[in-house]
C-alpha cells in the first residue's frame, strides 16, 4: 500500500516500527542491507520505521525468518490488522466521535468537502478509498455513515465555500445524487445549510475545517483537522476563538432559500 504523509500512531504499529529499527540497528545493518537481504526496497524499510506504512504479511514473515524471532513481527502485524480500522483516523477524532453523539447543536465548516455528516456512501466512499486501505474501507464508510444518527435531532449548521459544490468526487452521477442528498437534508427544520459563494474571496474562517459542538448543560467544545491531523479543543477561552470564527462568516453566506438555489444550479450542470 502507498505510504501516508502524517505517521500513524496506533500502538502495535510504532512497537512494530520500533522492534524492527532496534533488531537491525542490532544486526548492524542499515536500511538498504536489510532491504537486500529480506527482498524489499529501502524506502518501504524506512516507511515502516516511520511508521508511514504497514508491513505486509511477507515483510512480517521475512523479518522473524531472518531475526529468528519465532514469530513475533507476525504477532504483532496481527494485532495491527485488528486494531487497524481506528488506527487510521486522525489523532483526537475517536474522542471528538463520543462527543458528537451527544452534541445537542452542531456547528460545521469546510472549505473544501461536503460534511462528512451530510455525505451519501458513494461519496463518502470515493474520498475514504483515495487514501486508506481497501479492506478497511467498507468499516470507515459504514462508521462515516452511522454519524448521521445524530441529525436526527441535534440542531445542525453547515457552512461550505461554494466550490465545494463544483468540486467533482467521483463520477458526475455521484456528484449529482449527493448534491440533491443536501438539498433534501436543508429541507428538514433542523439542519440549515449555508453556502459562501465564490465571488466572496478571501473570508473569516476560511483557513480549513472545524467543527463546535454544544452542549444540553450550555457547554461547548471544537475540533479541528488539517493534512490527517485532529485537535479536539476544550479549553473554553480556546472554544470561543472557534465559535467568533464561525460566527465572523455570517455576513458571507447566503440565505438559507438563496444557498438552496446555488445547490440546485449546480446539480442542473451535472444533469445538463
Amino acid at each position: 500500500m502507498p505510504a501516508v504523509p502524517v505517521p500513524y500512531e496506533a500502538p502495535a504499529i510504532v512497537t512494530f516500527a520500533r522492534e524492527l529499527e532496534a533488531f537491525r540497528t542490532d544486526a548492524g545493518l542499515g536500511k538498504k542491507e536489510l532491504a537486500d537481504i529480506l527482498g524489499f526496497t529501502d524506502t518501504y524499510v524506512g516507511q515502516i520505521e516511520l511508521c508511514k506504512n504497514l508491513p505486509s504479511q511477507g515483510f512480517a514473515e521475512a523479518c522473524d525468518t531472518y531475526f529468528k524471532t519465532n514469530g513475533s513481527f507476525q504477532r504483532l502485524r496481527e494485532r495491527i490488522m485488528e486494531t487497524r480500522h481506528t488506527s487510521l483516523v486522525p489523532p483526537g477524532f475517536p474522542e471528538y466521535l463520543n462527543h458528537e453523539v451527544r452534541a445537542t447543536s452542531i456547528k460545521h465548516f469546510n472549505p473544501n468537502l461536503v460534511s462528512g455528516l451530510l455525505q451519501i456512501e458513494d461519496y463518502a466512499r470515493t474520498i475514504i478509498g483515495a487514501y486508506q486501505p481497501a479492506d478497511v474501507v467498507d468499516k470507515l464508510v459504514s462508521d462515516r455513515l452511522s454519524r448521521r444518527e445524530v441529525l436526527d435531532r441535534a440542531h445542525a449548521y453547515f457552512t461550505m465555500d461554494e466550490s465545494v459544490l463544483h468540486r467533482r468526487v467521483g463520477r458526475p452521477e455521484i456528484m449529482r445524487r449527493q448534491l440533491e442528498f443536501l438539498l433534501e437534508k436543508s429541507e428538514r427544520p433542523n439542519i440549515s445549510i449555508g453556502i459562501v459563494p465564490s465571488s466572496t474571496g478571501f473570508y473569516p474562517g476560511f483557513g480549513g475545517e472545524f467543527f463546535i459542538l454544544g452542549f444540553e448543560d450550555g457547554g461547548s467544545i471544537a475540533y479541528t483537522e488539517s493534512s490527517g491531523e485532529g485537535l479536539l479543543i476544550q479549553e473554553p477561552a480556546r472554544v470561543a476563538r472557534h465559535v467568533l470564527r464561525y460566527d465572523s462568516m455570517r455576513d458571507y453566506v447566503l440565505p438559507v432559500d438563496q444557498s438552496r438555489t446555488v445547490i440546485r444550479q449546480a446539480m442542473e450542470r451535472l444533469e445538463g
